[in-house]
Order: C-alpha cells, then sequence, then structure tokens
C-alpha cells in the first residue's frame, strides 16, 4: 500500500458508500485510478467488506457485553459460535484467559438466553463478563 491507496482508505473509512467519483474529487485521483486501486484492495483482502455503522440502541443492539473466556487446550471453537450473529468480535488474548469476546443484543433477557446455551458448551471452561454501561468511542 503506498500514500494514494491509504488517502483512498481513508475517504471509504468516513464514508463507504462514496462513489468513484466522489473519492476522486475529494483526493484529486483520477476516477479510474481510485477505481482500480479500490478493486485491487479487495482482491489483496486489504478491503474485506464494506458495511454500516449502526446506532446500537436503534438498531436492537443496545446490550452490550464484553466476555473473556477460558478454553480447553488447543479448542476450536464450534461453528454454532462463530456464526451467531450476537458474537460480533472474538479475539485471541494472552494472560488468564484465552478469548475476548465482544457481543451485543437486544436487552439482559436475549444475554440470558444466550449465556446459559454458551456456557454449557464443552470447550469452554469459564468465563468472565462485563456490560458496557456507555458507548464512548465504536468504530468499525
Amino acid at each position: 500500500m503506498d500514500k494514494k491507496d491509504q488517502i483512498i482508505l481513508t475517504q471509504l473509512l468516513e464514508d463507504s458508500r462514496s462513489s468513484v467519483r466522489s473519492i476522486a474529487k475529494k483526493t484529486k485521483i483520477r476516477p479510474s485510478t481510485v477505481h482500480q486501486r479500490i478493486t485491487k484492495l479487495k482482491q489483496d483482502g486489504v478491503i474485506e467488506k464494506f458495511t454500516v455503522k449502526l446506532d446500537n440502541a436503534k438498531a436492537g443492539q443496545g446490550f452490550i457485553v464484553f466476555m473473556f473466556v477460558k478454553t480447553k487446550p488447543s479448542v476450536v471453537l464450534s461453528k454454532k459460535i462463530l456464526s451467531d450473529k450476537r458474537i460480533r468480535e472474538i479475539f485471541g488474548i494472552t494472560g488468564e484467559y484465552d478469548l475476548l469476546i465482544k457481543m451485543k443484543f437486544s436487552d439482559v433477557v436475549d444475554f440470558n438466553d444466550f449465556i446459559i446455551k454458551f456456557r454449557a458448551e464443552e470447550e469452554v471452561e469459564t468465563t468472565h463478563t462485563m456490560v458496557a454501561t456507555a458507548t464512548i468511542k465504536e468504530e468499525l
């Protein structure tokens, strides 16, 4: 990636719906060059997908939970866990726990239903859960 790619990415991070023409105008890079570079960034895997930033409360995802998880050695999480839409991010971490999971739920009842089933998974040893009380900054 060079400086032009970074300039284009900055524009897409501000608004992923920006048209090639709009990006070209703002960056003073020719539209055909912008298009080619975006295509290459997608092919190279730098851009994984284009998405939207939601207002959590208005989208029914206002109950945000962070969970530390200790797993059994050499565990591979089940497809059931990985495909659950409420699980937004999973990170492998160092320290006492193996994973940090960010989840979004509609409310405490939705979370409670999830956590009862989650803790029953055989690959999960222990969890430590924290509920977010305010969103100070959240980016995609």
